[in-house]
């Protein structure tokens, strides 16, 4: 009977092989069928695949990173939108000396007043905030806010029970970034205006306001 002859191994097969019997001795006259050599990619120029795809990979991250395609040309997707930068709280500005004594010898006019005696903290705030935007709203440059000394019973806290607690907090309140883009600066009011228990408080002008 005719021996039937068994198909040729592939290059894996081969290489499975030669792994189970590294090491083992062959009988004689059965050879261990050699490795086929390597065959490049093509394309790659005699490269070895590896070689070929680690190049590929580094072509493919360069075009991503540049916003194009790997052969050259650009991309077609949009490039993801960045967010807007925070726009950036201007700083407060000292008022000038000059516009001081313009203001404490009547020779400049002031042109609201907010009087802020026996309101609690919070009354205090909302009072605060609702009329400096208001004022600017309405054009104004100068105003007075009363804080009140905080000698007697009109400079007390009610909810805490602590003098002269507004007259802390109304510059602190000024000066943050909830007031910012309407408060230019402040200072100490003249002694007619309040003195030590008022503040001069000058106010930005509205941007469509602008040249």
């Amino acid at each position: 009977m005719r021996r039937r002859r068994g198909r040729a191994l592939d290059k894996e097969e081969i290489a499975l092989w030669h792994h189970v019997v590294k090491g083992v001795k062959p009988l004689p006259g059965r050879a261990i069928p050699a490795l086929p050599p390597e065959e490049p990619d093509p394309g790659s120029d005699g490269q070895s695949g590896g070689e070929s795809k680690d190049i590929a990979r580094a072509t493919q991250a360069l075009a991503d990173k540049l916003g194009v395609k790997a052969g050259g040309k650009k991309g077609v997707g949009k490039a993801a939108p960045q967010k807007p930068a925070a726009p950036k709280i201007p700083p407060l500005a000292p008022l000038e000396r000059r516009q001081r004594l313009a203001l404490r010898r009547g020779t400049e006019a002031i042109e609201a007043v907010l009087d802020l005696h026996g309101m609690r903290q919070t009354e205090a705030h909302a009072a605060l905030i609702g009329f400096v935007r208001r004022a600017q709203r309405e054009q104004k440059r100068i105003v007075v806010v009363v804080t009140g000394k905080g000698g007697g019973d009109e400079g007390r806290d009610l909810m805490f029970g602590e003098r002269g607690v507004l007259r802390r907090l109304v510059p602190q309140w000024l000066a943050s970034a909830e007031l910012r883009s309407v408060v230019l600066g402040y200072g100490e009011a003249g002694r007619h205006h309040g003195g030590t228990g008022a503040l001069y408080v000058r106010l930005r002008r509205r941007r469509e306001e602008r040249p």
